[in-house]
């Protein structure tokens, strides 16, 4: 709900456990009041302060001296109208200049959420479950309108933001900056969280204190990227995955993106996200609009683990669409890792044939495929079946798996496309680059131009093709280079500097056709595996390939860091053979299989070459998949020891009703002759007793297993690990 105080003008936002306020100043500035947990607010006026500061800050009302834009905790600031700090947009005008002044014209509240205009956001199905607040903000010197939207949902606990930026002038603007969200909130005292890394390592943990000035992370690699994810959180001090106050900020976005905070001289911090303004332009000729993404907003007063389990909520129900939304996901084998591109229908079939006997529901034709690609130098976008590698068609291979009684899918990359290949001969200009460079190639290929609409109608329509040539119900959409020399043919010169974001607007258009044409595929996006894993991909394709890196000890980090934001039900996780492809390490069958069964479950290697023994344990594995999946995808996740803290990592999944657990236990290295100790459970009913499988399995009550403990298992070697499968009574 949104309450209004027209005395005041104080809006209070409320969602299920979450407070947000601001108020329109005297001046007509939005100034940020409260962020944090949910409070009655009919006081919260009594927040708003201001402080006379020396002439160095310059006062913005000469007739109340201690106002300043400078020391204002505000929801949007621009720079060059007396606030140093780091701004949120900034417009040049036809002279050149980059000074405005929007103040406060109008206010609305509605009921719902309307859709952002291309772009991906978190949705509300029923008006009476979110409403949302406009403020129109306006500039009288050039009438440019600023339209800052904030929706508070009943029953989750977040609050989203977004910007629309509008030339109701009659001069043309250029828009040089358009963040989607800032925050000043006072005090220092966190520390900023962020998930970085890189290919085969993405979404690490990084905790720093925030010091005066500015600490920041970036992408300008045309994707959100494996280096950092659009997301970032401040983190009380001593705040842990249990206690303390912690706010997240995700951006709905999958380009070119800036997150940070700036510590100012008064030790206020201003946190802000958006696109990144780093070789970003937007002309905006009289009547246009330029809508900026979205940004989540999530406080949690029950710690970091608190803070992920309501974006988890919000994320799998009010983020990813279509009818695998509320679906658990099918059990695949993929034959990428098992063949690489050296494969024929009999190889495909006799993998299948291992898969079917085993309990696995779908088959996954990866890489190799198509035009004439015997390896990575050739043939992307051309998507028409290699008839030396299948000579019956798809049809054929697809009919062959289904009469096994397997669902059939598919890879593509349709965002590339490979200088050797009959698509390349016949439209050299369809990729970015600047005409009289070099085009710069990463794995032998270059970016389709996704900013033009002719490249958009191609894509749809080749994928289309094939995906209506045969029963297909799994597409692997993949994505294996950032963008360089990123010009478009057919952009003018002034416009030159929205190809990156225009990109991202094609590829969602393209995403949404396609999705929209094939309701019953089950799409997974990949980019590199986790390059390009964000809030945005997932309003298109509920799931996405974590990491390439599929050993089961360096999982243990990326799907750690990976939960702080994006729910389980989003991760791909599979067994795959060892020594491991990406790291040489032997991990057991048994492992590698606990490991993967938190996530999307699936193997990647060769089924047919599997022992007696090995098959028994992965008919096993699949067993207890399909009995646990609906706990691992919709229940409660909660991380009980840290990889990056120890040499033991452990989470636990908790179905809602608090019924059903399933825990997994790992333990790196071997220590001789190590400490007895014990772990402790979360999320589990404390008036409830539950029957525990496993090491020292038996009956215990709740609060014994989350306040008590229980026993840390005792393994022999390294990379060992154990699951408990934990039922009330």
């Amino acid at each position: 709900m949104i309450l209004y105080n027209e005395a005041t003008r104080v809006f209070h936002l409320q969602s299920h456990d979450t407070s947000y306020a601001v108020k329109i100043t005297n001046q007509g500035h939005v100034a940020h009041l409260y962020w944090g947990r949910k409070v009655s607010g009919e006081y919260l006026d009594g927040l708003y302060q201001i402080n006379i500061r020396p002439s160095f800050t310059p006062s913005t009302d000469l007739e109340q001296l201690e106002y300043s834009l400078d020391t204002l905790q505000q929801e949007l600031p621009a720079y060059g109208d007396s606030d140093f700090r780091t701004p949120a947009y900034q417009f040049q005008l036809p002279n050149g200049s980059t000074v405005t002044d929007f103040r406060y014209e109008s206010h609305e509240i509605i009921n719902g959420k309307p859709k952002l205009d291309g772009l991906p956001s978190v949705y509300a199905e029923a008006d009476d479950e979110a409403q949302t607040l406009l403020i129109t903000l306006r500039d009288q010197l050039t009438n440019a309108v600023i339209v800052l939207s904030y929706t508070a949902f009943r029953d989750f606990s977040a609050i989203t933001r977004s910007v629309q930026y509008r030339n109701e002038g009659t001069d043309v603007l250029n828009l040089n900056r358009a963040l989607s969200m800032n925050i000043d909130m006072p005090g220092y005292n966190y520390e900023m969280l962020q998930l970085s890394g890189t290919w085969v390592r993405e979404r690490y943990i990084h905790r720093r204190k925030l010091e005066p000035g500015m600490q920041s992370i970036e992408s300008r690699r045309g994707s959100s990227s494996h280096v950092q994810n659009p997301f970032i959180a401040l983190v009380s001090e001593g705040a842990t995955e249990q206690h303390g106050d912690v706010y997240g900020v995700n951006f709905v976005y999958s380009g070119n993106f800036i997150a940070g905070v700036e510590v100012d001289p008064y030790l206020h911090s201003r946190l802000f996200m958006g696109i990144n303004p780093f070789d970003f332009n937007w002309k905006l000729e009289a009547g246009e609009t330029f809508q900026a993404p979205e940004v989540v907003l999530v406080h949690s007063h029950e710690g970091i683990g608190g803070m992920s389990r309501r974006f988890h909520d919000l994320y799998r129900s009010r983020l990813t669409r279509g009818e695998f939304r509320d679906k658990v996901r099918p059990i695949l084998v993929n034959n990428w890792e098992a063949t690489y591109f050296d494969f024929n229908e009999e190889k495909i079939e006799a993998i299948a044939q291992a898969g079917q006997e085993l309990g696995i529901e779908l088959f996954v034709l990866d890489d190799g495929w198509f035009g004439k690609r015997d390896n990575d130098t050739t043939s992307l976008g051309d998507w028409f079946v290699d008839r030396k590698k299948l000579p019956n068609g798809l049809e054929s291979i697809v009919k062959k798996v289904r009469d096994l009684g397997l669902e059939f899918g598919l890879w593509f990359e349709p965002e590339m496309i490979s200088p050797e290949s009959e698509l390349y001969r016949n439209h050299p200009d369809w990729c970015l680059h600047v005409d009289g460079r070099r085009r710069t190639e990463a794995r032998n290929q270059l970016v389709l131009d996704l900013s033009r609409e002719d490249v958009q109608n191609y894509i749809v329509e080749t994928v289309s093709d094939v995906l209506s040539s045969a029963p297909i119900t799994y597409v692997k959409w993949d994505m294996n280079r950032n963008m360089t020399e990123i010009g478009s043919a057919l952009l003018p010169a002034d416009r030159q500097r929205e190809t990156a974001h225009r990109y991202m607007l094609g590829l969602y258009n393209v995403m949404e056709r396609i999705t929209t044409a094939f309701p019953h595929i089950l799409f997974e996006s990949c980019s590199g595996g986790g390059g390009r894993f964000d809030a945005g991909m997932l309003y298109y394709m509920p799931q996405t390939w974590t990491s390439d890196n599929s050993d089961a000890i360096s999982r243990l980090k990326i799907q750690y860091g990976t939960s702080i934001v994006y729910p389980v039900s989003s991760m791909g996780a599979h067994v795959s053979a060892v020594p491991n492809h990406q790291v040489n390490r032997m991990t057991s069958l048994e492992t590698r299989g606990n490991v993967a069964l938190s996530g999307n479950f699936g193997y990647e290697l060769d089924l047919s070459k599997f022992s007696d023994e090995e098959k028994e344990l992965v008919k096993e594995q699949i067993e207890l998949c399909k009995d646990i999946r609906p706990i691992v995808s919709f229940g409660d996740f909660y991380r009980l020891l840290s990889p990056f803290e120890g040499n033991e990592t452990s989470w636990m999944f908790v179905s809602k009703d608090k019924t059903e657990a399933f825990v997994v236990f790992v333990k790196v290295l071997q220590e001789p002759n190590g400490a007895i100790g014990r772990f402790r459970l979360q999320g589990l009913d404390p008036n409830k007793s539950y029957r525990l499988e496993g090491q020292n399995g038996g009956v215990f009550a709740g609060d014994q297993l989350m306040y008590a403990g229980h026993p840390v298992p005792q393994f022999y070697g390294d990379f060992q690990s154990c699951v408990y499968r934990l039922t009330a009574i």
